[in-house]
């Protein structure tokens, strides 16, 4: 399944993953930490994320790659509308 990796610098990075993961948590499976967050998507669609005092690391894992990516990182842009976040997409792995 094709991978990707978005680090989006920010602050608050730990108030993002935990509002995406309490989000996600109705529908889908979803194990959270304020430092680490891993959702379940189903269908082989995973979301994981690192929270570190300057960003926000997410990996992406989906058949529909780029769809994926743009649902995860618009539903973080939501979340984060008092400040500007770049996603830069890179590929993980072969």
């Amino acid at each position: 399944m094709p991978k990707s990796k978005a680090v989006v610098e920010t602050e608050n990075a730990s108030r993002y993953l935990q509002q995406l993961c309490k989000h996600w948590g109705h529908k889908f499976t979803v194990d959270f930490t304020p430092l680490k967050g891993h959702i379940d998507l189903g269908e082989g669609r995973l979301v994981d994320m690192d929270a570190s005092p300057t960003a926000l690391t997410v990996e992406v894992e989906a058949s529909d790659l780029p769809r994926m990516e743009q649902v995860v990182a618009d539903h973080i842009v939501r979340f984060a509308f008092r400040e500007e976040l770049a996603f830069e997409w890179k590929p993980i792995g072969g």
